[in-house]
């Protein structure tokens, strides 16, 4: 009867320490099978990566406003946000009477000039031989030479036109004058339709360059010391994170804004025609190297979004530890709070055994 008392008690309290304990003990039979292998905490040279956040921009250089010098109404156009465009294409043509004006008043000025180029001759040649006065002659030289500035005035207004002044005759006056690309790139924004009036000054389209498109990272001021120029980034997008794109810190801004931020300008290596201003990015910076405690990534084992690594405390006996980690590097991982783990035996093969051990037992 005694015997018959004391068993139920024993099994009673057997489960329990189970589930309160994070300590796993081990027959020697599950040993050997297991195969767990420890090793001391340990310091390696691993490089801290700096996870930052940033959106892609253009830089003023190479985003082009598109407008008219002349005022003119829009006849023909192809553009749509998104679309390609070359260097030096035809992308608009505007139509208005003033450019047949200016065409009109360079050929007459250009045909006055000859004239009083020819007056001016004779008259020298008359000065010369007594014949004339000097104030006549003074006064052809000086319509002569006030005709070459309005001759050479019109002629850059045709070229802001692109209307080559040189081509130019009486056969060959045009009510229409076409809008080139200065660039090779994309089409931004599209901000006029056919037949709407544009006037001097308007932007009617806007181009981007891509050539030397820039991810603008923001960076808080105490890990501004930790970036160089010349670092490398890799930087993904939340809507691809496995699709990396690799940059390079090509300027480091001196001014901190009121949020305790700067901004890190990046070249991306090679353009990528899914890379849209505006887009948010995500990048990681691996700054310079330093001495951190360290385990194998073996050691360390995940449960319900935390990380864990196992201590031996006795023969047989290993103790589940919460841990934070840090960088991983070459097969290691970093620990931010290492303290408790100093001089400790920690298990760094069969970990995801002893964890599976561990709960099944709990259960």
């Amino acid at each position: 009867m005694l015997a018959a008392c004391k068993n139920p008690a024993e099994e009673q309290q057997a489960p329990q320490e189970a589930i309160t304990t994070n300590t796993v003990v081990l027959t020697k039979a599950q040993l050997q099978n297991a195969a767990i292998e420890t090793s001391r905490l340990s310091e390696k040279n691993i490089a801290t990566v700096l996870k930052l956040n940033g959106k892609i921009e253009v830089p003023p250089q190479n985003l082009i406003s598109v407008s008219a010098p002349l005022g003119g109404y829009l006849v023909k156009t192809k553009l749509l946000p998104g679309m390609p465009v070359r260097k030096g294409e035809v992308i608009a043509i505007l139509q208005d009477e003033q450019y047949v004006q200016l065409q009109q008043d360079y050929l007459t000025a250009r045909s006055r000039l000859h004239f009083a180029g020819l007056e001016y001759n004779r008259q020298k040649g008359l000065n010369e031989s007594k014949a004339a006065s000097d104030k006549v002659t003074q006064q052809a030289e000086a319509e002569l030479a006030n005709l070459r500035i309005l001759v050479s005035a019109l002629s850059e207004k045709l070229k802001l036109i692109n209307i080559n002044p040189e081509n130019l005759s009486s056969g060959k006056i045009s009510k229409s004058i076409t809008v080139i690309s200065t660039i090779t790139g994309f089409v931004s924004k599209v901000n006029i339709n056919i037949g709407k009036y544009v006037s001097p000054g308007d932007v009617m389209f806007e181009l981007i360059n891509p050539d030397d498109i820039h991810l603008n990272l923001n960076v808080y001021d105490k890990d501004v010391a930790l970036l160089a120029i010349g670092q490398k980034v890799s930087a993904y997008s939340n809507a691809q994170p496995d699709k990396k794109y690799l940059c390079e810190i090509i300027l480091i801004s001196k001014d901190i804004n009121a949020n305790g931020s700067t901004e890190v300008h990046c070249h991306f290596k090679q353009y990528d025609k899914g890379l849209l201003p505006g887009m948010y990015m995500n990048a990681e910076v691996e700054t310079l190297a330093a001495m951190a405690n360290a385990v194998p990534e073996s050691a360390v084992v995940s449960f319900e979004g935390k990380d864990y690594v196992f201590i031996q405390t006795a023969a047989q006996h290993y103790e589940m530890i919460a841990i934070t980690t840090g960088t991983k590097e070459n097969g290691y991982i970093a620990l931010t709070d290492a303290a408790s783990l100093k001089n400790k035996a920690i298990v760094t093969k069969g970990a995801y055994t002893l964890l599976m051990k561990l709960k099944n037992k709990e259960e």
